[in-house]
């Protein structure tokens, strides 16, 4: 009887690892190729609950973050970007107004936990950085294409060897209220252009008493 039982779990078990690994392959089948084909999630919808890391490595939830204020979620591809620091600059100028507002300024990329650390230092930023260092955030919301060759050469390095499908998010800002509701997101495909913080700042302001 324990050996057919065993046998039983046994068989159970391959299948759900089966089922795991199917999965797997048709998300990574699902990515597109390219910026400008991604289907992100829409304004109205719930943005997933999911685990990350933080600067110290450390394991925190995306629910909890959220549940606490509107939440200002902004994702970017990491601090080797140019672009992107200019937007991580852009958006400590105004992160007084926005906490003045109400709201919490939480910024996720693919960069390695150490790696936030020095986005922190470089640009003084006083905001959350977390890491989707395997993306697997970014594919739930829809924002993610497979990185052109030319970043293959340190996309493992700079994310820790977590990074082993070789993608990219496209730039990109959600409001949330506090269910996670996305209330507004602006998601450019050209990476060098990010909405100005005055406009961010504007918007946010519009919202806030709808949240």
């Amino acid at each position: 009887m324990r050996k057919i039982i065993s046998l039983v779990l046994a068989v159970f078990c391959f299948m759900i690892n089966v089922a795991h690994a199917q999965q797997d392959r048709a998300l990574s089948q699902d990515i597109p190729e390219m910026a400008v084909d991604i289907s992100p999630l829409l304004i109205g919808e719930l943005f997933p609950f999911q685990d990350l890391k933080d600067v110290n490595g450390q394991i925190v939830n995306m629910g909890t973050i959220i549940s606490q204020k509107p939440t200002i979620l902004v994702f970017y591809r990491g601090g080797w970007c140019p672009y992107c620091n200019l937007q991580l600059s852009g958006l400590q100028e105004i992160e007084k107004e926005l906490l003045g507002l109400g709201y919490q300024v939480v910024a996720v990329s693919t960069d390695k936990p150490e790696n936030l650390q020095t986005s922190i230092d470089k640009g003084h930023l006083s905001y959350t950085l977390l890491s989707d260092a395997d993306l697997s955030l970014g594919k739930k919301i829809g924002i993610v294409f497979r990185a052109p060759t030319a970043y293959h050469k340190f996309l493992p390095e700079t994310s820790g060897g977590n990074n082993t499908d070789m993608l990219l998010p496209v730039p990109s800002v959600f409001i949330l209220d506090k269910t996670g509701k996305i209330k507004f997101e602006y998601i450019e495909p050209n990476f060098k252009e990010r909405i100005s913080p005055k406009l961010l700042q504007a918007v946010a302001g519009a919202l806030y008493e709808s949240l």
